[in-house]
This record gives C-alpha cells, structure tokens and sequence, in this order.
C-alpha cells in the first residue's frame, strides 16, 4: 500500500501545490489548512509521515507535533518560514525528524519525504544478512530489528523513527566509540555540518529520557566528550 502522508499549511496555495507533487509521486495525501482540522486527521487516521507547517492560525506545528508523538512514531517534517535555529531545537525536542524552511522547492520537500519514509521502513525490514540476530540485547535492552520495537527491563519503549536508527546503530557498534559525524551521516544519511551536532545531541537527550538513561552516570550511553558516544555491553 502506498504511503499515506498528511500535508498540513494555512497557506493554501503550499498545501495544494505540495499535495500535487506528492500524489504524482505515488503517495497517498491529505490536506488540512488548519491546526484543528489537521487535529482531527491525526485523531481518526493513520498516517506514515506527516509534514506540518509551525505557524498556523490556531493550533501550531508544535501542539500538533505533541499530538502526534503522544501515540504515534511516524517521521514528521516541519515547515517554518524563518531560519530560526530556537525553532529548531524546540521542533527536534519534541520528536520531529527534519525541517524545510520556507521558501522552497517542492523537489526538495519530496526528495526528504522519500529520505524520512526510507528510513521509516528501513530498521526491521530484511536488510540484514540471515545470520544476523534478530535481536540485540544487552544490560536489559532489547532491541528487536524485525519488529523495530525497544524493550528495557522488559517494559516497552516507543521511539520515533530516528531515535530507534540511533540507538540501533549504537548497540550494532557497542564496544567501539562512534564518532558525532560517523552517526550522523550513518542515521541522517547528509553530509555532517558544524550545525548537525546541535541535532545529534538533542536527538540523543531526548533518546536517553525515554531509555531512562542518566547522562551523569549513564547505563547505556556514553558520551565521549570531543568524539562521539559509545555503548558499552
């Protein structure tokens, strides 16, 4: 089945045009040109990824944001109209996977859409060799490839999409530090920018609350301050 993406802008004219490209991509669209409409649609549909727009006239990208990541861990991209590195940081802080400032080409929002949902699917799927374990578990973190779900001391975890490729990728290389650009090019798949620190380590806070791994004294990972982080297990 194809993709179902949700395209949320006050600004009817984005909306449409995104709408267009998306669905001449294959994928499957809803339009919402406000945050309480978009509201609803989060409520009563299943989504694969959505890509929100931060200024709306009632409900902003942000709320909506925390509505999504309250039950569900499909990427999101936000749309914002300024460079705005405060929004930023709040955006990722609060489980989004990417930005798009405005103005910009609706190539370039497509070619992310398809980076976020490759990713979506990637962990868990089999890409990896049939020898492979299926799971990785290790000091009371279990991670299952095949059902891309976390486990610590046996309760369940959620994570979005980035955060579980983070953590994956972590406990794939325990045992060895993994430099901040190593990761990022690896779980992003861009060219690391003096920027892309900023987003690695707000991705990897918000990972370590929902483990509950204490960055003082961590049980799972490490931080090595200059290089990158490691897990040790």
């Amino acid at each position: 089945m194809d993709a179902h993406i949700l395209v949320v802008d006050d600004e009817k004219t984005i909306t449409d045009l995104v709408g267009i490209y998306l669905k001449n991509e294959g994928y499957q669209v809803t339009l919402a040109y406000t945050g309480a409409d978009a509201a609803r649609e989060i409520l009563t549909n299943e989504f694969d990824l959505a890509v929100l727009d931060i200024m709306l006239p009632d409900v902003d990208g942000f709320e909506l944001l925390r509505t999504i990541r309250n039950n569900h861990t499909y990427p999101v991209i936000m749309l914002t109209a300024r460079d705005s590195q405060t929004d930023k940081i709040e955006g990722l802080s609060l489980g989004a996977d990417d930005y798009v400032v405005k103005p910009f080409r609706p190539l370039e929002l497509v070619a992310r859409v398809k980076a976020q949902l490759r990713r979506y699917t990637k962990y868990g799927a089999r890409g990896q060799a049939e020898e492979e374990a299926s799971e990785i578990g290790f000091n009371g973190l279990v991670i299952n490839r095949d059902s891309r779900s976390v486990m610590v001391d046996e309760k369940p975890v959620r994570l979005t999409p980035l955060e579980y490729s983070i953590l994956l990728y972590l406990a794939e290389n325990r045992g060895r530090v993994v430099p901040v650009a190593d990761l990022f090019q690896a779980v992003w798949g861009e060219e690391f920018m003096s920027s892309s620190n900023n987003t690695v380590m707000v991705h990897i806070r918000h990972l370590r609350e929902k483990i509950g791994d204490d960055a003082q004294s961590p049980r799972f990972i490490k931080n090595i301050w200059g290089v990158g982080y490691t897990i040790e297990g």
